[in-house]
């Protein structure tokens, strides 16, 4: 059996090594009137009766399998999306970003295809890319990085954390393309590395498309149907991006409450393959989105009409309930029948 931790990746280790630079800055947070804690999706800072919202992210080990495919546009869009989706989770509107381009030494073919990734993304997102910068580092850089910082407004009465979240409500869930951008690193390990699948292999069992594209497949910008769903007459209760750590990023929302899901999806081929060639199931909740990008938190009784403004872009599906629960237990239906907990 594959984990992501034999992968190189250690979420535990992850979180103890940001509970240790966040417990140095905290004391940062009486500058300003900071309304989020930290943790969140993004970070709201108050600015009369509107406040601004912060995120920055970077496409992470997908820029391994774009090397991989010479193909580099996918992480200007995965960019954009990383942040963008986390600045919607607050109930903000994306309205700006900024890049940052490290390189091992400037090639300007590449820089064009991450050049119209970006434009893309920033098209699909409704946002302008304001600025950015490009750093040479030969010593440092393998090739390149790619980050992006976002801002977002919204106004003060009308952000979302969670807070309201109550026994009960229902969650929807919004379709992932794929993988988006996380896990890569279990995933390359899993086909290239333990299996020896290269880029160009078919995926096992699927013969119309190829490992390397479905690695690939851009992150899903969510901005149409959560912008549109925000400035409806619906009361939002939370808002979740389904990216590292799977399903246990609801527990980021509110302190008392679980999660029952129950009615998921059937996951992409490309997570069953995943599962067959030895990850174990739950080490697939908690790493992948599977199938479900973006997860919506409504009274029981708006989650029709919310699933109705939802679908006029994506795919979504009523997907379980909150619960009161001190423990903070994500409890999963696979897709196997088997019962998880997170």
């Amino acid at each position: 059996m594959v984990t992501y931790s034999e992968s190189g990746v250690d979420i535990s280790l992850e979180e103890v090594t940001v509970s240790a630079l966040i417990s140095k800055l905290k004391e940062t947070l009486s500058y300003r009137e900071v309304i989020t804690e930290s943790g969140h999706f993004a970070a709201l800072v108050k600015l009369g009766d509107r406040a601004i919202a912060m995120s920055t992210d970077g496409v992470g080990s997908k820029i391994l399998v774009a090397e991989m495919m010479e193909k580099y546009d996918t992480v200007g869009i995965d960019c954009i999306a990383m942040v963008v989706n986390d600045i919607l989770c607050v109930g903000a509107e994306p309205i700006a970003m900024v890049d940052y381009l490290a390189v091992e030494k400037p090639d300007p073919e590449i820089a064009e295809q991450i050049g119209e990734g970006l434009k893309e993304g920033c098209r699909q997102a409704k946002v302008a890319m304001i600025g950015g910068e490009t750093a040479s580092l030969p010593e440092i850089i393998s090739n390149f990085d790619l980050a992006g910082t976002g801002i977002g407004i919204v106004d003060v009465e009308n952000i979302i954390t969670g807070d309201k979240i109550v026994d009960g409500d229902v969650l929807i869930g919004i379709e992932s393309s794929g993988i988006h951008s996380n896990g890569l690193s279990l995933a390359r390990k899993v086909f290239f590395e333990d299996n020896q699948f290269k880029v160009n292999d078919k995926l096992p069992g699927y013969p119309e498309t190829s490992i390397g594209e479905e690695l690939l497949k851009p992150t899903i910008i969510y901005v149409n149907p959560i912008v549109e769903l925000i400035k409806s007459d619906l009361e939002v209760h939370g808002l979740a991006h389904i990216t590292g750590g799977g399903f246990t990023n609801l527990k980021r929302l509110k302190k008392g409450r679980g999660y029952n899901i129950e009615t998921l999806p059937d996951p992409k081929p490309l997570f069953k393959v995943m599962h067959k060639l030895g990850v174990p199931l739950e080490e697939m909740y908690r790493v992948f989105n599977m199938g479900i990008g973006f997860v919506v938190i409504v009274k029981s009784e708006d989650a029709k009409k919310a699933i109705d403004i939802i679908k006029k872009y994506n795919l979504a599906f009523k997907i379980g309930t909150a619960t009161n629960d001190v423990q903070e237990k994500v409890s999963i239906k696979t897709f196997k029948k088997d019962i998880i907990t997170l």
